[in-house]
């Protein structure tokens, strides 16, 4: 069956984090801090434990299940614990997460292949993002900064839909948005587990995109494995 559609991973596929997960702590720093400016009267080091904390239980109540709570009710439950009480949509919340966000953004570059090889399949195949991520918002800031969101038909991020890769959900959604089956369709991820086991689960053809040495698991193998994103363009007429 001819491939309609191409569907990526967002991050270490189409764009790359610097310095690994080395964000974690300016981004929670700006965003204590701009809390700290509106009122909230603690210390980092008590935000930071309680916002750990919040974090990990939120996750661990959703894990089973492949949820993905949106990134304010990480803020809005921290708040709470501390005592103070904010809606999980009040500007407070919100601004808080743009916050993080905003810094986050700064460790975020593009893929030295992404653009080129976005505008050349945007001309044979509709194309798309799936993305494990906790604010839809900041997916949409990055694709758009990065003048990658004129080539593609759609974005779906987990904590939009509240379900996380490999869930077969999510593929799913993206599928619909684009009227086409899974068997028209490839995905390309840096993650076995994630990315290849979800797409191979949602019975998509899937691409392997070698970032980093992984250890093989579970059922799925994927049909093909690239290097670069500039060897996609050629490979995907094999299929």
């Amino acid at each position: 069956m001819p491939i309609k559609a191409v569907l990526f991973d967002m991050f270490d596929t189409i764009m790359m984090i610097r310095r690994n997960n080395d964000f974690y702590s300016p981004a929670l720093m700006r965003m204590y801090r701009f809390l700290n400016q509106k009122g909230i009267d603690v210390s980092f080091e008590t935000f930071e434990k309680v916002y750990i904390k919040t974090r990990d239980e939120l996750y661990a109540k959703v894990d089973a299940s492949l949820g993905e709570p949106h990134f304010n009710v990480r803020v809005y439950e921290t708040l709470k614990s501390l005592e103070y009480d904010y809606e999980v949509s009040s500007s407070l919340v919100t601004e808080a997460t743009d916050e993080f966000c905003d810094e986050f953004m700064t460790f975020v570059y593009l893929d030295q292949d992404a653009k080129t090889v976005l505008e050349a399949l945007h001309e044979k195949y509709q194309l798309g993002i799936i993305s494990n991520f906790a604010i839809p918002e900041c997916i949409d800031k990055l694709l758009e900064t990065h003048g990658l969101d004129e080539f593609l038909d759609v974005v779906v991020v987990s904590a939009a839909v509240n379900k996380r890769k490999p869930s077969k959900e999510i593929f799913e959604n993206a599928l619909k948005a684009l009227s086409v089956s899974a068997e028209e369709t490839v995905f390309v991820g840096d993650t076995l587990d994630a990315d290849i086991e979800g797409a191979k689960g949602a019975g998509m053809r899937a691409v392997y995109i070698e970032r980093r040495i992984q250890n093989e698991s579970g059922h799925f193998k994927p049909d093909k494995t690239i290097k670069r994103l500039s060897e996609l363009t050629s490979m995907l007429e094999e299929f």
